[in-house]
């Protein structure tokens, strides 16, 4: 299989910056644990504040499923269910 590179944007609602950003962070540590991980950096936009952006890559797509069905993204998503606005995932490959 090929590499595949994912960009993930998440949206705090009003009020839950702060919060949704420490339970962001916390997603890094056991991620870069992972096997297959070959790139996975949390960025906050500087003109919008509430936006966080991943940049990920990956050995695989088979290793990037497994991160998104892991238990500490699964706890992620159970602790920030009504912090965030939005969330979009562009999973990506490279050429054609």
């Amino acid at each position: 299989m090929s590499e595949v590179s994912a960009i993930a944007i998440s949206v705090a609602k009003p009020g839950y910056e702060e919060q949704l950003a420490e339970a962001l962070e916390g997603l890094l540590a056991p991620t870069h644990k992972e096997k297959g991980m070959l790139q996975y950096e949390m960025y906050r936009d500087v003109n919008e504040p509430r936006c966080f952006v991943f940049i990920e890559r990956w050995e695989d797509q088979s290793t990037f499923t497994a991160h998104c069905n892991s238990p500490h993204v699964e706890a992620y998503l159970q602790e920030t269910a009504g912090w965030v606005e939005s969330n979009r995932i562009h999973v990506l490959k490279r050429g054609k």
